[in-house]
């Protein structure tokens, strides 16, 4: 396992994300995604909309970031929406309770406090109200990661929704909320896209958006930040079908994951202990960070809490009719939900090896690259002419434009060959090609796969259907 800041450095050292506002000093729990960081970002979004909506039964959307304010009292955000609140009275330093807890109980199984570590566990899992974050902190002694202070105020609710104000006038009633999640985007458009799409029940609709949560603190780079992006799709079934198609789409969501490339012994489910108030059934895909198993989406039986509370404040009908028996009903929902910026990162984190390899002079040395599924890579190829003379230039550089009509590609003329494969390895790129003396004489050129360094030699004529034949 590599330490997160590694692979933190070589993010921002190799352009993938940086520090938002970074010549200010930064602002905390926001983050830029540089020239490769998009990329990936792009990639990752293309593979889960294919895999997503490339089907019978799924359509897409893309709803508005504002919207009225009563979508978030009827979804219970203005009211529900909320993390256990703790500051430190001598450090002055602000936490969210049951994180406070879940870390001190990391470190007992460190410590290989086992038997403590799950009683308290059990007992983080039994807090019905707020004053049971604070009796387990006291009754443990857990201290303040700054000070190590155990002075703390009394635990309180804390609102994760944005507050701002639509119109010139900033009074109650302009007030909007950026939203906190895409689903409700999803659950007020039910009946336009059921009825212009002409879908039946059990169909999905699914978004990829931006969200933003006020979090009392962020942390571990990419993993809690307060504006992300979400990959989200709500599926409508009939009652009754619910657990049939929660358990459809908890195995396909998993499976993405390790068709993507990820390690599956990195990833694993964890049901929740305590379920939100419009669940009956939940469950987490976690992936295993450098600091620890973290969820990076989240399966959710959502029974009909949403439309049957829009149906009411609304006054709108959300039932669907089955034309066939004609049957009426509400419909349930399966949700699929997952973190942009998490998965991102746990592909990044996935994909970070450090490994020794001979070079061709027979000598050990370490290489850094990124195992990416070369449908995720950043970049799928780069093109170098052996020399900067002798014709390998121009025939280089027509490769080169004739791959960026399909692909990311990248052209290097500098330094020795071996340190150009290093500096591709390094950012994740598949397949380099290498223009030498043999590609003036018969066309061919050397491709050299990344994870296992073997070279070939292919005719440039059909490098094109090489490289889409291999990211099959």
């Amino acid at each position: 396992m590599y330490k997160l800041e590694t692979i933190i450095s070589l993010a921002k050292h190799r352009g993938f994300v940086f520090q938002s506002s970074e010549v200010y000093g930064g602002l905390n729990g926001c983050w830029d995604y540089g020239p490769l960081g998009v990329e990936l970002l792009k990639n990752l979004k293309k593979e889960w909309w294919k895999a997503m909506t490339y089907r019978d039964d799924v359509v897409g959307l893309d709803a508005s970031i504002l919207m009225h304010p009563k979508v978030w009292e009827a979804s219970g955000h203005l009211t529900q929406f909320s993390d256990p609140m703790i500051d430190n009275k001598t450090s002055k330093a602000r936490y969210r309770a049951d994180n406070l807890i879940e870390e001190f109980i990391q470190k007992l199984r460190k410590k290989k406090k086992t038997d403590k570590a799950d009683t308290l566990e059990q007992k983080l899992a039994e807090v019905k109200e707020l004053s049971g974050y604070y009796d387990l902190i006291i009754e443990y002694g857990i201290g303040c990661p700054v000070s190590g202070s155990k002075e703390w105020t009394e635990v309180r609710n804390f609102n994760l929704m944005f507050k701002t104000f639509l119109g010139p006038l900033e009074d109650s009633k302009s007030v909007v909320y950026l939203r906190p999640e895409t689903a409700q985007g999803i659950f007020v458009n039910f009946k336009n896209v059921m009825e212009t799409a002409r879908m039946k029940v059990p169909f999905g609709i699914a978004q990829i958006g931006k969200a933003f949560r006020n979090e009392i603190n962020t942390k571990n780079f990419l993993f809690r930040t307060r504006e992300f992006e979400q990959m989200e799709m709500q599926f409508f079934v009939k009652p009754g079908d619910d657990t049939e198609w929660y358990d459809y789409w908890k195995q396909t969501r998993h499976d993405w994951y390790v068709t993507m490339g990820m390690n599956p012994e990195s990833i694993k489910f964890k049901d929740h202990d305590k379920l939100a108030h419009y669940a009956n059934r939940a469950v987490d895909i976690e992936y295993n960070f450098p600091f620890g198993w973290g969820e990076i989406e989240g399966i959710h039986s959502r029974t009909d809490f949403d439309l049957q509370a829009h149906q009411k404040f609304s006054g709108k009908k959300f039932e669907y009719v089955d034309t066939v028996n004609k049957d009426r009903f509400v419909p349930f929902v399966v949700e699929t939900s997952g973190g942009v910026s998490r998965s991102l990162m746990a592909f990044l984190c996935d994909a970070y090896t450090e490994e020794e390899i001979t070079n061709d002079k027979g000598k050990t040395e370490s290489r850094t690259v990124l195992k990416f599924h070369k449908k995720l890579a950043p970049v799928t190829a780069a093109v170098f002419p052996l020399v900067n003379k002798n014709g390998m230039p121009e025939a280089a550089r027509k490769i080169y434009e004739d791959l960026q009509k399909h692909f990311k590609v990248q052209y290097d003329t500098s330094g020795a060959i071996g340190r150009r494969y290093r500096r591709q390895d390094e950012i994740g790129t598949p397949f380099c090609l290498t223009v030498d003396g043999q590609t003036l004489e018969d066309g061919t050129v050397t491709v050299r796969e990344r994870d296992s360094m073997l070279q070939e030699r292919v005719n440039g004529e059909n490098i094109v259907k090489y490289i889409y034949d291999k990211m099959l």
